[in-house]
């Protein structure tokens, strides 16, 4: 149990990591009354990460709202996340119920325009210290815990003592890594480009995603007029793919279903990707350690779902530790109660995503609701819900989901016109 009147620290949390997931942990944890050092290596305030789908699913539309970064991210001109999408029966393309609700939603945002904006929301958060320059290059350990960071600043190196040390440091978080929390990995059988583009019609102006398996695209509409349109094929096609990348992404494009018209738009940005990008789960936690973001799991980014995710690992972690940080509670305690619900929430969403991973044909089951969801706008709906990380896998897949799905598509066949026979038959 650790003792609420430890003495010597610089701060109650030390973050590492001053994107999206360690700036929201630090304004919800400071609100909370708690002290906060946000460190980030990078020295530029409008730093911001390159490789993303740009994306934020909306059950991370709470976060914002408690951020009150709604406001500012409709004024930067943020897309609501509407989307469609492409499977071999058809489109699936969720509508409100008539005389219903709208479809829930969130944004789509360059991390050009969110990570500055939400950084410096950070900063100017009373109970915030924004450190920029500032690189973890270990842990300070005490009686079998983690007690502070040892940093390299741009004045040389220093150390800080913080009763919790968080990783919101990515994929290849060093904090987890000086901890000895070990990452559990999962083979991606996909590889990914993208680039942006400005001036690119989409249907119904809304994002656009394509279910080709194995292979995948999807075009999403940002602020500025820019759409970040990227392309996932299975690595099968790697070898020819990298012989012409420009050539070849722009052939995959072309070649989809209703393709947006990329050769009349203005490419504003490099093809960029990534060759092998494997999901990863950690144990978010670790003696006077917790890790938030891609640190402590990292998806598929075809499923574009690492925003959210961040976003809501930082209010978890901030509803469960805010007291015990100050001194006021049992901070061991607090760090599983945010650990159980991290992995409650995400362990199935990220089983699923892994087994698609694979690069696979759609198994009998997602064949069932994909093609009923294709011809049924309550399952499109319902697939919404999932798609936005509103429902987990267990609501998704539920036996009355699977018996309406099955009603679905046994109505369809029994509907559908049948083919003229052909000359002699």
């Amino acid at each position: 149990m650790t003792k609420p009147e430890s003495a010597g620290y610089d701060y109650d949390v030390v973050i590492s990591g001053a994107s999206l997931a360690g700036s929201a942990a630090a304004i919800l944890l400071a609100r909370r009354g708690v002290r906060v050092a946000l460190l980030e290596r990078r020295s530029d305030p409008e730093a911001y990460k390159v490789l993303c789908t740009h994306s934020i699913t909306a059950n991370a539309y709470p976060v914002l709202d408690e951020l009150g970064l709604v406001p500012a991210l409709e004024k930067a001109g943020a897309v609501r996340n509407e989307a469609r999408w492409y499977t071999r029966w058809g489109w699936i393309e969720p509508r409100a119920a008539p005389a219903g609700p709208e479809l829930p939603h969130a944004y789509n945002i360059r991390r050009s325009t969110l990570d500055p904006l939400i950084r410096s929301r950070a900063a100017r958060t009373p109970g915030v210290d924004l450190l920029l320059g500032h690189q973890v290059t270990g842990l300070v350990g005490e009686a079998g815990r983690t007690v502070g960071v040892r940093v390299s600043t741009p004045q040389g190196e220093r150390e800080i003592r913080a009763r919790l040390v968080v990783g919101a440091d990515g994929k290849d978080s060093a904090v987890a890594k000086f901890a000895g929390v070990p990452a559990r990995q999962y083979e991606n059988t996909r590889f990914g480009y993208l680039a942006h583009f400005r001036n690119l019609p989409l249907h119904g102006g809304i994002g656009q995603t394509w279910f080709l398996e194995p292979d995948m695209a999807y075009a999403f509409p940002n602020d500025d007029g820019v759409t970040v349109l990227a392309v996932l094929p299975d690595k099968q096609r790697l070898p020819a793919f990298r012989e012409d990348l420009e050539g070849s992404f722009f052939a995959f494009v072309r070649a989809l279903p209703e393709a947006p018209p990329i050769d009349s738009a203005e490419r504003v940005s490099k093809i960029i990707g990534t060759v092998d990008y494997p999901l990863h789960s950690r144990k978010p936690t670790a003696p006077g350690v917790a890790l938030i973001g891609d640190a402590a799991l990292t998806g598929d980014p075809l499923w574009g779902v690492g925003c959210g995710w961040a976003l809501e690992s930082a209010r978890w972690l901030a509803d469960a530790v805010a007291p015990a940080a100050t001194g006021r509670g049992d901070l061991d305690r607090s760090l599983v109660v945010y650990a159980r619900r991290h992995q409650r929430r995400l362990r199935g969403h990220q089983s699923l995503a892994a087994d698609f991973a694979k690069a696979r044909p759609f198994n009998p089951v997602e064949r069932l609701v994909f093609s009923a969801a294709a011809r049924d706008e309550a399952l499109a709906r319902h697939m919404h819900l999932f798609g936005q990380r509103l429902i987990g896998p267990v609501r998704f897949l539920n036996p009355l989901t699977l018996a309406k799905a099955s009603a679905v598509n046994i109505r369809h066949r029994r509907t559908a016109v049948p083919r003229s026979p052909g000359p002699g038959r």
